[in-house]
């Protein structure tokens, strides 16, 4: 049995129909966003649709997933699973990451771990991955630049995700072992996705993790500037 998205008979053309709207509703979602948390004078009303844009993020992302086969549903678990696991073991006992917790703007919270931490894990592994699968290197080498991308966002989302409660960190200071932690998570993460033996052509994944890298660069940015 094949489960897709769109139709299996019209595969191709199907995607190249709908990728421009689904490209155009990415981008409209997270500018309006950006100008909702950086300039408007709405900022508590914008911070409470964050769990509804990064829910919106994951059905664009997976809408033009290709390949549901087990090796698919195995990394799509094992992304969720680990960084709810490790996000579990950083709240709770300070390793890997350090000291912090969970605010309430990334909503519903399982032992003190928002649900949505566990779908971002799986979205940023799936897309910046897909941003470099193309590259004529070594899986292992792309797997390392995939790693040090997911680090490249999250020194951008830092100071904005503290800025609006996603988490805090003790003393208000982002420790160097964060990123570390980080980028060894997201390595063994981005292993397992260039190992995993599903296709990896999803024709929005890159513009996912381009736009949120851009989102949170000019939100950084925009926080430097007040």
């Amino acid at each position: 049995m094949r489960l897709t998205a769109f139709p299996a008979s019209s595969d191709v053309p199907s995607r190249h129909r709908y990728l421009p709207l689904a490209i155009g509703v990415l981008l409209l979602f997270y500018s309006v966003g950006f100008w909702g948390l950086g300039f408007s004078s709405y900022k508590a009303w914008f911070q409470a649709l964050v769990p509804f844009n990064l829910l919106l993020t994951y059905t664009l992302l997976f809408l033009f997933h290709r390949s549901w086969n087990r090796s698919f549903y195995l990394f799509a678990a094992t992304a969720w699973l680990a960084g709810m696991a490790f996000e579990w073991v950083g709240v709770h006992t300070g390793l890997m990451f350090g000291e912090y917790v969970y605010g309430s703007t990334l909503g519903w919270q399982l032992w003190a771990v928002p649900l949505l931490i566990g779908v971002n894990w799986l979205m940023l592994v799936y897309s910046s991955g897909h941003l470099l699968k193309r590259l004529n290197i070594h899986w292992f080498f792309r797997a390392i630049l995939g790693a040090g991308l997911m680090v490249l966002l999250d020194y951008f989302m830092e100071p904005v995700a503290v800025h609006f409660d996603f988490w805090q960190w003790h003393h208000e200071v982002i420790p160097f072992s964060n990123f570390i932690g980080w980028f060894l998570v997201a390595l063994l993460l981005q292993i397992h996705f260039h190992k995993a033996s599903f296709r990896k052509n999803n024709a929005i994944a890159h513009w996912v993790f381009l736009v949120q890298l851009l989102f949170f660069a000019g939100l950084h940015l925009r926080l430097l500037s007040l």
